[in-house]
Order: structure tokens, then sequence, then C-alpha cells
């Protein structure tokens, strides 16, 4: 059901539906071709991916889980169609134990694999320090056609598998900040395992995708306990540890990276084909012709919602007849 969703997204932004497509239940990035890892079976990214290149030349991959982005990244490591970029903690056997900043991709996809690798503890002001100039770069010399943003939840502060000190507005600054960018893009869920937080920073980002203001007291639920003691969309973060990626070790992660994109070939070409049809049948393009003798047509009659009130009927319906007369 998920890898349906992002790959109905991919199609919908091939057809041009729609800007930004958003699947929270997908983002599944460690799941390999021949095995499943970290919980993930079906690498969901990756199919969406190989639909947008049907009629998109250059794919950028953006990955801000907490954990690297293996499998999408060993899926495309020897093209230049792709560009995988992945910011993850790195280090101390921490999971997968993939993503050094060495691991720049092969054959035709050489500098076409960027991988930031992190330390624990790494905060707002650092994160983002670090995520403005290696995109920006990436966009300047790749110059994609399409996106896809994978926005795992579990850096944000106090999640019980992740090390990072993130708040949602930093998680979401980062989202905002590929939003601003102007190239279609897929989004995407991930990891997340303090729910009440994943809860929080995917309805704020999506908040921010769609441009709509909300407010930080949240509306009463059923749900509404499991947010106690505070009940805002954005805590107070308290950090577990302290940021142990110095200024100095940041620049030069920006600096390595900076160095390799100018080894890439300027937004890489390909050759003109016949495009494949989509994956998944587009409803505009089978629709059939309205019956011109039929004032309603079938489909539109189910697509109709009816008001619960529409056909009420009881000693308080307005439509009733005055009997009184």
């Amino acid at each position: 059901m998920y890898t349906g969703a992002s790959l109905e997204g991919a199609v919908k932004l091939n057809n041009n539906h729609c800007d930004i497509a958003i699947n929270w239940s997908g983002g599944l990035h460690h799941a390999k071709k021949f095995e499943a890892s970290g919980f993930c079976y079906v690498n969901d990214i990756v199919i969406a991916i190989l639909e947008l290149l049907k009629y998109h030349a250059r794919v950028l991959y953006i990955d801000i889980d907490v954990h690297h982005g293996d499998g999408v990244q060993e899926a495309f490591y020897l093209t230049d169609r792709v560009m995988t970029v992945s910011f993850h903690k790195y280090g101390n056997f921490f999971f997968p134990g993939t993503g050094d900043m060495y691991e720049i991709g092969a054959e035709s996809g050489r500098y076409y694999s960027v991988n930031v690798p992190l330390k624990e503890g790494i905060d707002d002001g650092s994160y983002f320090q670090v995520f403005k100039p290696v995109i920006s770069s990436v966009m300047e010399f790749y110059q994609p056609t399409a996106i896809v943003l994978q926005c795992g939840a579990d850096s944000l502060a106090g999640d019980r598998l992740g090390c990072f000190s993130l708040s949602t507005k930093g998680h979401g600054e980062c989202v905002k900040f590929v939003k601003d960018l102007n190239v279609p893009t897929l989004v995407v869920g991930g990891g997340g395992y303090t729910l009440r937080n994943v809860a929080r920073c995917w309805t704020y980002e999506t908040s921010l995708l769609v441009d709509e203001q909300i407010s930080n007291e949240l509306p009463y639920t059923e749900y509404l306990e499991f947010f106690a003691p505070d009940f805002t969309l954005h805590p107070e973060v308290v950090t577990r540890q302290e940021n142990a990626n110095s200024k100095q070790y940041m620049e030069a992660i920006v600096k390595y990276v900076c160095d390799n994109l100018r080894m890439c070939q300027h937004s890489p070409s390909v050759q003109m084909n016949d495009i494949p049809p989509d994956a998944i049948e587009d409803d505009d393009k089978t629709k059939k012709e309205d019956d011109p003798d039929v004032r309603i047509s079938q489909e539109l009659e189910d697509k109709m919602i009816e008001p619960k009130n529409e056909f009420y009927d009881g000693d308080k319906d307005q439509d009733k007849e005055d009997m009184e007369t």
C-alpha cells in the first residue's frame, strides 16, 4: 500500500497534476533488491524514482533521516541520472554502518553519491549550517528536474533510536528550504520511534508544504493525552547529549562535498527514448467521454458526497410539510 502511494505520487508529478506529492507512510529507504533491512521490506523510494526517470533526466534524492539511506544509494550507485544526498549519524557501529563521506559512487555514478556523516547531538543551527550549502551546491551543479525528499523523524530530539537534537521547527526548516527550490517534489516519511513527535513533525511539515498556518496549541481530540504535559505542536527541546559536531568539522564536510561536486559533469543529459507507459493508469487519461444524453454520469454520481442531513426524516425535518394548516 505505501509503495503504491509513492508510485502514484510519482505518476501525478510526471503528468503535472501537482507540484508536491506527499506520502508519509513511505520512505522505507533501507530495503534492498534482494533483502529486507531496517524495518523496510519494499523500497518505495527506489520504485518511485524509477517512475520519475521515465519523464525526468535527473532526479535528486535528499534524506534527512538519522540513518543512512543505504538502500537508495545502492540502487543508483552506478548511474549519474540520480544523485543521492544523505545527512545521517555515522560511526560507533550505528545502523546501518554505511554512509562514510568517501562513498561517492562508481563508474558512471562516480561523484553522484553524496554523504554527510554527522556526530551525535547535532542541533538546529549546526544542521542547517551544513544542509543549506550542500543542497545549494548540489542544485547548482546537478540541476535536477525532480526531487524526492525523505523526512525521517528519528532525527528529532528525544527519539528512542536516534541521537540528534533537532526540533520540529529545525527539521521543518529543511523541508521548507527544499520546497522553496520550486522543483516538482515527492515527499515521503521514514523513521521515527517516538510517535507523538512523529505526529507533530509531519503535521507541521504538511502545513509548510501546503502554505497553511497552524496553531501551536493542539486541538482537543481523543489522542490529546498522548501529547502531555505541554499539549503543543513545538515542545521545548530537551537535549540528552552535547553537540559533538564542531564548527571546524562541519566546514570540512561542506568543503569536501563541494570539491567533489566540482568533479561532476554539469547536469548530465540523457538520450531521447520512447517514454514507457505509466506504472499506474492515470484516471484522467483513461476517462471516457461523458454521454451527452445523460445529465449526471455514473462516475460523477459515485464521487458525489451527500451531507448527513440531506435526507433527514424526523420531527425537526426542515422540508417536512406543514400539517397544521
